[in-house]
């Protein structure tokens, strides 16, 4: 199966495609330092949890090819790292690379090594990354009924990945089993990433889909056409609460109101066993013109505020199955998901 990657290193610098541009126009940006790479992450140029991990895994390699004036390259990866952790808050594999990059470093006894020796751990993390996702695909594949109708919200394709996706990378291996038959892809409001960037893979790709309004979700369950909810995650709880895009929550009440199957799939790095429950994740709050005047068009009267979260809170009770690239995980979480992890 060919695999998309919305981010590639490329001799000394990283490429990745502009997200803040699809549908309208495909950008790709050749970063060379990792305040460059820290903007993107905070801008959403590049977004999805595994993407924010590795992209920031790179932008520490950067920061060894290339320190300031003054600084050693380890004093800069210091500041690299301090620097990336204060991009995104929720999204738990940012904390996750950074971390491996910098176990990566301490055990690097040359400073000479220090750039090749980063490089490869971060194309690991990448590589690595791509795999977990062909594998999360198949497994999740396996347990949608032939000609599923699957709803999705945000995206969580191969632009929110190394490559290929999570709960898209579901989907585009269902569709190549055809056992797929029909997507239906909420907008995903206020930055519309269903809109604008899910409907952009599964388009360019020929997977049948709708585009529906977050809030036309109510009544298409009512009317019995969903078969399965997938979605992904920015960080899990070890009791299998977890955050997700907002909106994320409804869906799930929704799915068990009408007795539908809702999946999550991620991959072990979204995992945070450190957090007993989902109450301790911290949930971003984002700008309020996201809100008020998306992309430029103001619909909001002067003088109106908003509240932005980026993320909600959904209660592992309301989950059915984890489905990661270590196996599928089902309750009781508290248990299978240290077992799962561990495994």
């Amino acid at each position: 199966m060919t695999v998309f990657r919305p981010l590639f290193w490329e001799e000394d610098h990283l490429v990745l495609l502009d997200q803040t541009r699809l549908p309208w126009e495909e950008r790709w940006l050749r970063l060379r330092t990792w305040e460059e790479v820290a903007e993107a992450i905070r801008s959403l140029r590049v977004r999805g949890a595994p993407a924010i991990g590795i992209a920031a895994a790179y932008g520490l390699v950067l920061a060894v090819l290339r320190p300031k004036p003054g600084h050693t390259p380890a004093q800069e990866f210091q500041e690299a790292q301090e620097g990336l952790a204060r991009t995104r808050p929720t999204a738990v594999n940012l904390f996750w690379a950074l971390a491996r990059m910098t176990r990566a470093l301490q055990a690097c006894q040359d400073e000479q090594e220090l750039f090749p020796t980063l490089l490869a751990e971060a194309k690991g993390i990448h590589e690595e990354d791509i795999a977990a996702n062909l594998r999360m695909g198949e497994l999740g594949a396996a347990l949608l009924p032939a000609g599923a109708r699957v709803l999705t919200l945000c995206n969580t394709g191969a632009l929110a990945t190394g490559g290929h996706g999570t709960a898209l990378g579901v989907i585009r291996t269902a569709f190549a089993q055809e056992k797929l038959g029909m997507v239906y892809a909420c907008e995903t409001r206020p930055v519309l990433q269903g809109a604008r960037l899910t409907a952009w893979e599964l388009g360019r790709e020929g997977i049948p889909f709708r585009l529906i309004a977050d809030s036309a979700a109510g009544l298409l369950f009512r009317r019995g056409e969903v078969d399965a909810v997938l979605v992904g995650a920015d960080r899990i709880a070890k009791n299998g609460d977890f955050a997700n895009k907002v909106g994320t929550y409804v869906l799930a009440v929704l799915a068990q109101r009408h007795g539908v199957p809702f999946y999550v799939v991620a991959p072990s790095s979204s995992f945070d066993l450190a957090l007993p429950s989902g109450e301790a994740i911290p949930i971003e709050e984002r700008a309020e013109e996201e809100v008020l005047e998306p992309y430029g068009c103001r619909f909001a009267p002067p003088g109106a505020r908003a509240w932005n979260p980026a993320f909600d809170l959904t209660p592992a009770e309301l989950v059915t199955a984890f489905v990661t690239e270590k196996g599928v995980i089902r309750p009781p979480y508290v248990h299978t998901i240290p077992a799962t992890l561990s495994g």
